[in-house]
């Protein structure tokens, strides 16, 4: 038996707003950042479990510091009370009722639980010496049901119901394993699409796309519809015919202006529009859905919980759900999420957009092929090739797939060495620029 003994965390920030790398229309400066945790035990065979929140600079302060007010909950505890009951452990951290108080289910203290939930599946699996992904697809259908919180969603999805579709999907796991390691699992690329680049860089990054295999693209749109056009217009003539493009409005506009700008946009033949309007606004959704039908809508990276995704199940206004693993509360509520996707029918295409987002989420995506949804049509998981060099595990990308990762754990861990240059503020790497510091 062995015992937590240390929740260490760390703000860690990296300069790409340098050179506009991530710029949306909503988010022109990011500074790709995580607030870091990494859960040290007394065990003897030197295991960690390692995760993130996601954040784009500024207030990720606020939430490390929201990571670090967790530690009491974890130190002291033994490590396998908590990992074999993961059910048991989220609800213990999100069913307290003055951690709840400060949401509930959402916004920095839910993201907050997210990252420790999402080191503790990362120790897990190191200890079951499998990849996060392999874990969960091998897990039995009770033990996964087991992990979800039904409070709230129940009108949509009983745990009866989930154990079905877990069990219906069960035959085939072996097969679909196997069909993952040998034919990968569909990707595409923003990396072209950042809102601050020039037309001819995106033209040149659109068709180094192309030659690498991606059959999607997806643009930043919103902050002008001229250059919008005119950005489409150049990515399509770089692309051809046959490639998909979406286009992401990263939540800019309000309904009738979605529904308005999408008309100009229509002729180019967009795969989909990605956060039309804010992602608390179902209604507002379900009315854009219906405006610019037949362009499906696509929304999830800022969805706060598994409730907000019930409701724009049921309201029918998304047709791609998207995931993050850093936005909702962990591993446990993106399975539930899953769930309620393969509930209502509808394809899950994970966002991916952000550093580490790619290396953590394509285990859910993969969970979700080999034992839940059993399919990879309409599926696709979003390719950023920004960062990946500062984790231990990076992700395998090429011929336009994501290659399943054979390592034990979840994807999370960073390296000491970038921890240690990318602190901010007293890393090196802030040190040394002269331009005026994130937070000043």
């Amino acid at each position: 038996m062995s015992i937590i003994t240390a929740v260490d965390t760390h703000d860690i920030r990296f300069p790409t707003s340098r050179e506009l790398d991530g710029s949306d229309a909503m988010n022109p400066d990011p500074d790709y950042s995580a607030a870091y945790v990494r859960l040290r035990t007394d065990s003897d065979d030197g295991l960690e479990g390692h995760g993130f929140v996601f954040t784009i600079g500024r207030g990720n302060d606020v939430e490390t510091a929201a990571v670090a007010a967790l530690a009491p909950y974890l130190v002291g505890r033994r490590v396998e009370d908590l990992l074999d009951a993961m059910g048991a452990t989220w609800k213990m951290l999100v069913h307290d009722s003055q951690l709840r108080w400060l949401g509930p289910e959402k916004g920095v203290l839910h993201m907050a639980i997210g990252a420790i939930i999402n080191a503790l599946w990362d120790l897990k699996a190191k200890r079951a010496n499998l990849p996060l992904w392999q874990l969960l697809a091998r897990m039995t259908p009770e033990e996964l049901v087991e992990l979800v919180d039904f409070r709230y969603i129940e009108d949509a999805l009983t745990p009866a119901e989930a154990l079905a579709l877990l069990r219906a999907a069960e035959p085939g796991r072996a097969n679909r394993e196997e069909a993952l390691q040998t034919e990968g699992y569909p990707a595409y690329t923003t990396t072209p699409g950042w809102l601050g680049y020039s037309d001819e860089k995106l033209s040149r990054l659109a068709r180094e796309a192309l030659a690498e295999g991606f059959t999607q693209i997806k643009l930043k749109v919103g902050a002008d519809l001229d250059d919008d056009i005119r950005r489409v217009r150049a990515a399509r003539a770089a692309v051809g015919p046959d490639v998909r493009i979406a286009v992401d409005a990263n939540q800019r506009w309000g309904v009738q202006e979605a529904i308005d700008w999408m008309k100009h946009l229509a002729p180019y033949d967009i795969a989909w529009i990605e956060e039309p309007t804010s992602p608390d606004d179902i209604l507002g959704h379900a009315a854009i859905a219906r405006g610019v039908a037949p362009i499906p809508v696509a929304t999830g990276e800022h969805v706060q919980n598994r409730i907000v995704f019930k409701q724009l199940l049921q309201a029918e206004a998304l047709s791609v759900l998207q995931i993050d693993a850093a936005r909702v509360a962990g591993v446990n509520e993106n399975v539930a999420i899953l769930l309620l996707a393969a509930k209502f029918g509808v394809p899950v295409c994970p966002h991916a957009g952000g550093v580490g987002l790619c290396e953590a989420v394509q285990h859910l995506a993969m969970f979700d092929y080999v034992a839940l949804s059993g399919s990879k049509e309409d599926r696709m998981i979003e390719f950023v090739d920004h960062l990946h060099e500062h984790f231990a595990v990076p992700v395998t990308v090429h011929s336009g797939r994501y290659w399943p990762p054979s390592e034990p754990g979840g994807g999370s861990e960073i390296l000491p060495g970038t921890i240690t240059s990318h602190t901010y503020p007293s890393g090196p790497v802030w040190a040394g620029l002269a331009a005026e510091p994130i937070g000043a």
